[in-house]
């Protein structure tokens, strides 16, 4: 098939890889290279650079939801179907439409739960059993069209967010493939059960100690890497890498041990591994040798 591809992340690599391999990808979409890293270079997204590396035309419009242009230059690309994943801009009908058999999206989550932004750190901070692929056509919802495939993937009791996404993005390579070559029946999303999962924001990252020790640790595996989880001593912010609930009790935020141990709403959490801005992470026995969070501190 004669196809677009559009998405920017890590997420959506595997998709293009197998879609180049199987049919004519023509263009590519993804976001503008933006600044990173301390020297603040533009650096091209990870769809960015596979495309090239794959020898792919690709194309990067800040904006495509109201600019005629783009739409008229997609519609001149001829195209059997585009497939969407991890994209980052909202098509409008035009582009939508463009396609002879429309825009495929291949979504982080078991639709309808977890339409949004966030589908897979949504299911782990709910403490889901399970998450997966979901391939729909588009419409103008937000994740709201037909669905065509599903996957599932179980979640473990210890499964982080970056292990979800490493099962979720070849799922999807997989599934983009038996979709185009099926051609299954849409059916209607139900409306029962549906929930949205809001974009993240650094502010997600703060650990709350008066809440319950399970849904920090659920914290902490859903929101590390991104966008990280974090606490204050003193006058330093840490970031929290890893940790795991633990027997304990006393007022939320006091250490309670020297592993250290810190007693939170409901039970209590043991961090496990940390980093100091400017730092390398470390796990918590080699960082404690350089850094005091004494038992009996209380964090606020």
């Amino acid at each position: 098939m004669r196809l677009a591809f559009m998405g920017s992340p890590d997420f959506a690599v595997p998709a293009l890889r197998a879609l180049h391999a199987a049919h004519d990808v023509v263009a590519v979409y993804c976001q503008p290279p933006r600044p990173a890293g301390r020297g603040q270079k533009e650096t091209p997204c990870p769809v960015h650079r596979a495309a090239l590396e794959l020898g792919l035309p690709v194309r990067t419009p800040a904006r495509v939801r109201r600019d005629a242009a783009e739409h008229a230059a997609f519609a001149a690309l001829d195209l059997d179907v585009a497939v969407v994943a991890a994209y980052g801009l909202i098509l409008p009908p035009a582009m939508l439409e463009a396609p002879r058999r429309g825009c495929l999206n291949i979504h982080a989550s078991l639709l309808p739960r977890w339409r949004g932004a966030g589908p897979i750190q949504a299911a782990i901070l709910a403490g889901d059993a399970e998450s997966g692929i979901t391939i729909m056509r588009m419409e103008e919802g937000l994740d709201t069209g037909p669905m065509l495939l599903k996957g599932e993937v179980a979640i473990g009791p210890r499964m982080t967010a970056a292990a979800l996404h490493d099962a979720l993005a070849p799922l999807g390579a997989a599934l983009i493939l038996r979709a185009l070559a099926e051609d299954p029946a849409p059916v209607a999303q139900p409306e029962d059960g549906a929930t949205y999962a809001p974009k993240l924001a650094k502010e997600d990252g703060r650990i709350d100690w008066r809440q319950d020790a399970v849904a920090l640790d659920r914290r902490v595996r859903a929101l590390t890497p991104w966008p990280g989880c974090f606490f204050a001593h003193g006058q330093e912010t840490l970031r929290l890498l890893a940790a795991e609930p633990a027997e304990g009790e006393g007022p939320p935020g006091l250490v309670l041990d020297a592993a250290p141990t810190i007693a939170c709403g409901q039970g209590a959490l043991r961090l496990t591994r940390l980093q100091r801005a400017g730092r390398a992470p470390m796990a918590a026995a080699e960082f404690l040798r350089g850094y005091a969070l004494a038992p009996g501190a209380v964090l606020p």
